[in-house]
């Protein structure tokens, strides 16, 4: 269990984002990804796992974007 999860199910409260580091190895190298949820006050959640933080948060504004 991680701190963002609870049973499989995001504990991200409405306004809230989180965010963590996991890492795999691919072909013998150690790689780190970020996981990060972000639920809109409306209760709607985005997930994604990127590589980097500017990238996860462009990813989020292009859907809030979309979403009005």
């Amino acid at each position: 269990m991680t701190r963002m999860t609870q049973n499989g199910i995001s504990t991200t409260q409405r306004g809230q984002e989180q965010y963590e580091a996991f890492y795999y190895t691919h072909r013998g190298e150690r790689v780190e990804q970020i996981m990060y949820d972000y639920r809109t006050e409306d209760g709607e959640l985005f997930s994604v796992v990127s590589n980097t933080i500017k990238e996860w948060r462009q990813k989020r504004d292009e859907w809030l974007a979309k979403k009005k």
